[in-house]
């Protein structure tokens, strides 16, 4: 019974992470840029979502390889990750398509959302780490209980930041008219990038 459900949650996976692909790339359909620049702002919002996206993505299956799935706890986060991941184009088309002006709430709102939304999926891939690197369960080899402790803290840090930007001040304070808060966001997506640095370091 374990087993199916596992097999099941891993084939969910697989076409839940397509689709939102799939569906982040529909507002390029939808809205048509009025000028030049409009289509390079289109495809640079689409370009963040999809790398964030696949950033999960590689991340998630990097795991779950290595992770046995025949635990509860850990089919009930995969459950929530899922979830996550299914309603993270909605979020982002609503923070690129609010305007700031004359629905500020709305956006305030939305982005508050978006932020709970990677903070949850952030949290979920460095609660799965953490299964992976309990030393007790011998699930990795001692050789790469570094590697994946950087991994781990890397995806907390990560949560964090996207949990510090709910509050007010990253909404209030502006830079080039745009809240601090889209700004923000930019850094985990840094932190994920440099972390394959480190783990070379740490494995040479």
């Amino acid at each position: 019974m374990v087993s199916a459900i596992v097999d099941a949650e891993k084939e969910a996976a697989k076409m839940l992470f397509g689709l939102a692909v799939a569906i982040s790339a529909i507002p390029l359909l939808l809205h048509l840029p009025g000028k030049p620049i409009g289509i390079v702002i289109d495809i640079a919002e689409f370009g963040f979502s999809f790398l964030i996206l696949v950033s999960v993505w590689l991340g998630y299956w990097n795991i779950m390889s290595l992770l046995p799935l025949e635990d509860g706890t850990i089919i009930v986060l995969n459950v929530a990750l899922l979830f996550l991941v299914s309603i993270e184009p909605y979020l982002f088309y609503l923070n690129i398509r609010f305007d700031l002006v004359s629905q500020e709430l709305l956006l305030n709102l939305a982005s508050v959302l978006y932020a709970l939304d990677m903070t949850g999926l952030m949290l979920v891939l460095a609660l799965f780490t953490h299964r992976l690197v309990a030393e007790e369960k011998e699930l990795i080899s001692k050789k790469s209980l570094a590697r994946f402790r950087l991994v781990r803290n890397t995806l907390f840090a990560s949560a964090g930041l996207f949990a510090v930007t709910i509050l007010p001040q990253f909404w209030s304070v502006k830079l080039i008219n745009q809240p601090l808060r889209f700004y923000f966001w930019f850094v985990p997506l840094v932190l994920s990038s440099i972390t394959p640095i480190f783990e070379r370091d740490i494995k040479e």
